[in-house]
């Protein structure tokens, strides 16, 4: 299924750019890790997916690489056993809603209800308690400043990205890791995406990024090892 708001726009080039500006604009977020140490954290949005989250899963495994995943509530209660098979193997859950709606376009009682719907099926599928299902990730990394406040009110953790390849739009799995890996630094958060949207590649990127970035001597953790870290929400 295709999200109707997942934008088509090439904007690769820009989000390096683009980061800079937003980090201070937006401080209760979660931008990046510690900047001086070698840590990344390796992200993923939209699952978990049938086959796309399996074929992960493998390489993951492979490497014994801890992910980050962020879901949709609507395919957590589709697939619970892959949803399981992800937190039993150490991953990291945090939400993405329950359907990929952007968050603005909500109002306050659907985006409370979207994430509710969507931890209660974590919580069902992974026996989880609510405590450690907090992260929250916008779709499309939407976001108003009444949106982090609502979040933060709810108890919730906004949690953004630093390196984003646009694997979405399907530019091929050099020209995803090519950006990746001229992107990554000290405390980047990487996003792809393991979805019916984007997905399909996510594997086969996965096995080129992992040995180059571990070659470059980076350590990969998950978002709770950033948050240590992270200046207090304001």
């Amino acid at each position: 299924m295709k999200h109707p708001f997942h934008f088509k726009l090439q904007l690769a080039p820009f989000f390096p750019y683009l980061h800079p500006l937003l980090t201070p604009t937006f401080p209760r977020c979660l931008w990046t890790g510690d900047l001086s140490q070698p840590e990344i954290c390796l992200t993923f949005d939209d699952g978990p997916h049938p086959d796309y989250t399996l074929e992960l899963l493998k390489v993951l495994d492979s490497y014994q690489i801890p992910a980050s995943f962020f879901w949709l509530g609507k395919s957590v209660e589709r697939y619970p056993k892959i949803a399981q098979a992800v937190y039993q193997r150490g991953h990291w859950i945090g939400l993405h809603g329950y359907q990929h709606q952007s968050f603005p376009f909500l109002t306050e009682i659907e985006l409370k209800n979207s994430l509710e719907k969507t931890q209660d099926a974590i919580l069902k599928a992974c026996g989880l308690e609510p405590e450690f299902v907090l992260d929250v990730r916008p779709p499309n990394g939407l976001f108003l400043p009444q949106t982090l406040t609502l979040l933060t009110s709810w108890g919730y953790r906004p949690v953004m990205w630093s390196v984003v390849p646009e694997d979405w739009v399907h530019p091929g799995v050099d020209v995803v890791t090519y950006r990746v890996i001229k992107q990554t630094r000290n405390g980047s958060i990487i996003v792809l995406h393991d979805g019916d949207y984007g997905g399909k590649d996510v594997a086969k990127t996965a096995e080129k990024i992992i040995p180059k970035l571990l070659e470059q001597n980076y350590q990969f953790v998950t978002i709770p090892k950033f948050w240590q870290s992270a200046k207090p929400m304001i």
